[in-house]
Formats: C-alpha cells, structure tokens, sequence
C-alpha cells in the first residue's frame, strides 16, 4: 500500500508551525481581499459556520461539504468577513485532487502545509489518504469535501455525489456534524474558459458571490446500518469485492446502500439550498432594480 505524501509537512509541529502559519497568512488575507474586496459577496447564516469551527463540543469533527463551481472555491470561500481565515488551529483540513494540487514536490509541500489531503480520483472510498482524512476525524477535526468530485461551472442541479464523505461520515467513530454549504459565483471569479479557453490569470472582480450555509444533517448511523443490512440480504445483491467493514461488519452490499442513501440525503437538501440561494439572488436582483 503507498505511503501518505509528505504527511510529516501536515504536521501541525513542524518546524514550529511556523511555514503553515505563513501560508494560512497568505491564502486567508488573498481570500479575504478577493472576498470583500474585489467583489460582492452575500452570506447565509454564516453565524452557525462560525460557531461550529470555533466552539463545537470537543472530540466532535465537523465535515462540510459544498458543491464545487471553480478552482478557487477554496480558500475563497472561508474569506467573507467575520471568518477567522488566516488562523491555522481552526482551519479546515480538505480533500485536494492529487492530479492537480499535488503535481510536483513545491506544490505538495505548500499544500501540505495548508491542511490539504491528497485524494486520487478512481482511487476508491478505501485508498490510503482517505484513511488519513478518517484519521483526522478521529482527532476530532474540521474537514471540508466537494462530494461531487470536480468542478462544474455550469448553473444546473447538485449532481450525484460521491461516496467517499459518506464512507467518512460511517467509518468516523463519533459520528461527523455533517454541514452543508451551497455558493454562486466563484465560477465567474475564476472561469474555466475566459480568454483562449483557458482560466484567467488572476481572479476576476466586480461579481456577485453568494454562500448559503445550511443547518447540520443529523445522521442515525447506527439504525441506517441496520436498514443496509437488512436491505442487502436482497438475493438480488451478490458478489464481494470490497473488503467487510469491521466492526460493524458490513458487506459490499450493505455498504453500498448506506453510503449511497447517505449521499443521498446530502445531496438533497445541498438542491434545497441551491434554490434558496437562486430565489434570495433573484429577490435581491428585482429590489435593486426597483
């Protein structure tokens, strides 16, 4: 099995924290500027996103999960104002495509030091950095997923997630508060295909940004368990190729249940406050004009 990549530059001890405090400075005070600065951003309910980063119960991990509508949603979406964005002992830690953000030694270890964890895409729920991103919920931590498992720009409903947040969500052994946030214009800050079809150099201004954060999903894993049991006795489901999950024992079958009804019901109130966002945008744009 492959090792984890310069999981040691993670580490909120090396060398004193002292680069990861430099460049949470930098990626925070860059959100921020692009944020508040540059361009118009509206949040909704950010106080329960603030409150759960700064004072949940201790020993409880917070996912977030988000739709993903450009290369830069994150950090830009932790920079509205009120956000402690440049603090690295409340930052989040995320999932970051490995193809990507991981590309070279200079970017692996300045991501490293920004609490990204590598993920390969097809690599499976079960591959060595998702077991890392576990291992940070159990140390009782924030991390952030783009369950949709990339960027799309285009203006249409939350598309089927992946499963690999639910397999964190029942594999972490304190069941996640699981908060689900849906934003609006990060794909006009940074467009896919602005000029020559490629990304802008720099992010663009004068957009409007909207943020709607949700309220926590509560998730009965133990009796969802018990359903995913009962509904993979179906004979209509055969084979094994995932290993069982201990130690609750479940099969491929039942884990393919779970994660799917799990992901199911993320992704469906993540559509309800897609709606909402567009409704708020739309009221807001009728009183401008008026």
């Amino acid at each position: 099995m492959a090792g984890r990549t310069m999981e040691w530059a993670a580490k909120a001890t090396h060398l004193r924290g002292i680069p990861r405090k430099l460049v949470f400075s930098a990626a925070g005070a860059f959100a921020k500027a692009v944020v508040n600065l540059l361009n118009n951003t509206t949040v909704h309910n950010a106080d329960t996103l603030i409150r759960l980063v700064r004072s949940r119960p201790p020993g409880v991990p917070l996912i977030t999960v988000s739709n993903h509508m450009s290369t830069l949603d994150d950090p830009l979406m932790w920079g509205f104002k009120g956000f402690p964005a440049t603090d690295p002992s409340l930052g989040r830690w995320v999932l970051a495509a490995e193809d990507i953000c991981f590309k070279n030694p200079v970017f692996s270890y300045l991501f490293r030091l920004g609490k990204c964890i590598p993920v390969t895409r097809g690599g499976g729920i079960y591959q060595e950095h998702m077991n890392e991103a576990l291992d940070r919920l159990r140390d009782g931590a924030w991390l952030h997923t783009f369950p949709e498992g990339k960027v799309c720009q285009e203006v249409t409903a939350i598309r089927r997630l992946k499963w690999g947040t639910a397999s964190l969500i029942v594999r972490a052994p304190v069941t996640p508060i699981v908060l689900p946030i849906v934003h609006h214009g990060f794909e006009k800050v940074m467009p896919e295909k602005y000029m020559f079809d490629r990304r802008p150099l720099v992010p663009l201004w004068g957009k409007d940004i909207d943020i709607v954060v949700g309220e926590p999903i509560e998730f009965d894993v133990p009796k969802l368990k018990e359903m995913a049991i009962s509904e993979s006795r179906n004979p209509s489901h055969s084979g094994a190729t995932w290993r069982t999950l201990k130690p609750c024992g479940l099969d491929e079958a039942a884990q393919r249940h779970l994660y799917s009804t799990i992901s199911e019901q993320i992704r469906i109130v993540m559509e309800r406050l897609r709606n909402l966002g567009k409704a708020e945008a739309l009221s807001l744009g009728q009183r401008t004009e008026l």
